[in-house]
């Protein structure tokens, strides 16, 4: 606890996503997925963070998850040392040690999946988090793990268009929920974003932000495939 609340400076990564004048993205480093196998295996973290800061993303997504996606921590500081954007580590967050890991680390925001917590987890992890400065993305899929999150007090929040057990994607569930967030939740959409015209309907249903992974990381311009989607919906 003591070497997490003496972490360096954090950098805002929901008040990043608020910034954004019109569709933020945020752009994921991840060299392979469990659904798609390898992406980008051979990537350079610093030079793709550069690449997405150039291009205009808002925040960075980086996995440090070795087994499943090929990250790993050093990806994490190397893509964050390169820009000024603040960084998501993207990871399966299991155990209060997870929340201090990440903020020693030095990410600037933690994912919780409410799908892999129970609700004194979701509580306690959210709490801890808060409390040694970091911002909270909490991910879900359906109405009662919107509930779920909103009962913890998360004003982040994500919905993952893909099912975590069969890794189908259902476009229709991020529209589906989003009028159902309260005001003053930062929302979020992921998974299966692919086009300018993906983030115009995404926009259009009141999401502040598209994370986005296998689209840019297979990009061959990470730099205009950030200012492609940026450019699908304006406020």
């Amino acid at each position: 606890m003591t070497a997490a609340l003496g972490a360096p400076s954090l950098r805002g990564f929901r008040a990043a996503l608020v910034a954004a004048p019109g569709m933020a993205v945020i752009s994921e480093i991840k060299r392979r997925s469990p659904s798609k196998g390898d992406l980008s295996p051979d990537l350079d973290p610093a030079v793709l963070a550069g690449q997405y800061a150039s291009g205009g993303a808002s925040c960075l997504s980086v996995l440090t998850d070795q087994q499943w996606f090929g990250g790993s921590v050093a990806d994490l500081r190397a893509a964050r040392a390169a820009v000024e954007l603040p960084a998501l580590r993207k990871d399966f967050t299991v155990h209060r040690h997870d929340v201090l890991d990440a903020r020693i680390m030095g990410a600037d925001c933690v994912l919780l999946i409410a799908a892999a917590l129970n609700d004194d987890e979701l509580g306690e992890f959210h709490a801890l988090a808060r409390e040694v400065g970091l911002d909270v993305l909490v991910e879900i899929h359906d109405e009662a793990e919107l509930d779920r999150a909103l009962a913890v007090g998360a004003t982040l929040i994500g919905v993952n268009q893909r099912d975590l057990v069969t890794f189908e994607v259902d476009t229709a569930r991020a529209v589906r929920l989003a009028p159902q967030m309260p005001a003053g939740v930062v929302r979020v959409a992921e998974s299966g974003i692919r086009d300018a015209s993906d983030v115009a309907e995404l926009g259009a249903a009141g999401y502040h932000a598209v994370l986005v992974g296998e689209t840019l990381v297979k990009h061959s311009d990470p730099v205009a495939g950030v200012a492609e989607l940026r450019a699908g919906f304006v406020r």
